[in-house]
């Protein structure tokens, strides 16, 4: 397996890269890229020359792909999205996109790494849930079960930084995971 910028100009792997997005959320998030139109737009705007954009490539096919773009003056990077081939799951591929991304995000000086993760699914302990008057609460004491991430994003470091109820209609939240980069100075 190869990691490497995303080139734009590659057709075949810009469109291989989208048709990950539709085939992996297809079930989690069907309606973040319900069609491939949609996700060709989503990976073209991730190769801006601000983001970070990387594939993994076997046999000059594209089997997984993450984007990260920088917020907060470049001192955090959101992670978004990541996707690796349904088929290929569970074989390191998302760890070493990760992995790659942290490495390019802390190259440009960013401190912390954070991901947005929903819950469409009732597959957190926060799904299905009314969170209110104290989402904090609710995220103190977060669960998951296969197939939603947030097991994943735990093994790798991150930690659950907040919530907002109902993002995705009622009882459909997103989580906010950060993982720290370094520790600066204070």
């Amino acid at each position: 397996m190869q990691i490497s910028t995303l080139d734009p100009h590659n057709s075949a792997h810009i469109r291989q890269a989208a048709a990950l997005l539709v085939a992996g959320f297809a079930d989690l998030a069907p309606s973040a890229w319900p069609d491939l139109e949609a996700a060709l737009a989503e990976v073209r705007d991730q190769c801006g020359p601000d983001k970070i954009s990387r594939a993994a490539v076997i046999e000059d096919r594209v089997v997984g792909w993450v984007a990260a773009t920088p917020t907060y003056d470049g001192h955090a990077w959101e992670l978004h999205p990541l996707v690796v081939d349904p088929a290929r799951q569970g074989q390191g591929i998302g760890r070493a996109l990760v992995e790659e991304v942290a490495r390019a995000v802390r190259a440009r000086g960013g401190v912390t790494l954070y991901a947005w993760t929903d819950d469409e699914s009732n597959l957190t302990s926060l799904g299905g849930k009314t969170l209110y008057p104290d989402p904090l609460a609710h995220l103190a004491t977060l669960q998951s079960r296969p197939p939603h991430p947030l097991g994943f994003y735990r093994r790798l470091g991150f930690a659950p930084a907040g919530v907002l109820p109902d993002a995705n209609g009622p009882g459909k939240p997103d989580i906010l995971l950060a993982l720290p980069l370094e520790r600066p100075a204070l």
